[in-house]
């Protein structure tokens, strides 16, 4: 079996992976009327991956970086954000909630995945600069930045214009700021110190 034979296979079941976590998501769904909204991009990452791949090959190190964290939305997009219970999950496990071990008086798995949209994108994004843009080490680290905050701000954008369009509980239970009204600059600068963090990690092969 060739190296980019075994690439291939590891591909594809890293995103059986994600399909199978999207499909488990929906079993007593608790939150019917925004599922659809939420799971929509991983929806269609799923179905376009084959021809993407094929169009632009990635290595798996980047193809699971796109599915860890689409992994993280998944699991978010089924508690609608604000409501994944990992207070529970973690008295289960030690008998104390994380909101009770550091003072926290909201739920923060938001800002986790914000983090982790930036700190898992540098190496999917510098990867493409590199291979598809010709870029040098310099200028893929500029295309990362690039990337996270321009995203960043779109998807902020794209919840505004929401809180538009639809209905008023609806917006709100997507949207999560949950009376935070700087939630959106701290979602944005979370999601570039993730980026930052990654990008600032010594490699050893810099082409």
């Amino acid at each position: 079996m060739t190296g980019s034979s075994r690439h291939s296979k590891t591909q594809k079941r890293l995103l059986g992976l994600l399909l199978a976590l999207l499909l488990l998501a929906q079993i007593d769904q608790p939150n019917p009327e925004i599922a659809l909204l939420q799971h929509i991009p991983t929806m269609l990452l799923i179905v376009a991956s084959p021809w993407l791949l094929r169009r632009w090959p990635l290595s798996t190190a980047s193809v699971a970086c796109i599915v860890a964290f689409m992994a993280l939305h998944t699991l978010g997009g089924r508690y609608a954000y604000s409501n994944v219970p990992y207070d529970d999950w973690a008295r289960a496990v030690t008998g104390t909630g994380l909101s009770d071990a550091f003072g926290w008086t909201r739920n923060h798995y938001d800002r986790l995945v914000h983090f982790a949209f930036g700190a898992l994108s540098a190496i999917p994004v510098a990867e493409s600069a590199r291979r598809w843009g010709g870029l040098g080490p310099r200028g893929a680290t500029l295309t990362v930045l690039g990337w996270v905050l321009a995203a960043s701000a779109l998807y902020e954008v794209f919840e505004w214009l929401l809180t538009i369009v639809a209905a008023g509980e609806t917006a709100d239970r997507y949207n999560g700021q949950q009376g935070d009204i700087w939630d959106a600059q701290k979602d944005m600068a979370l999601a570039a110190l993730g980026a930052i963090l990654v990008l600032a990690i010594p490699h050893r092969d810099r082409r």
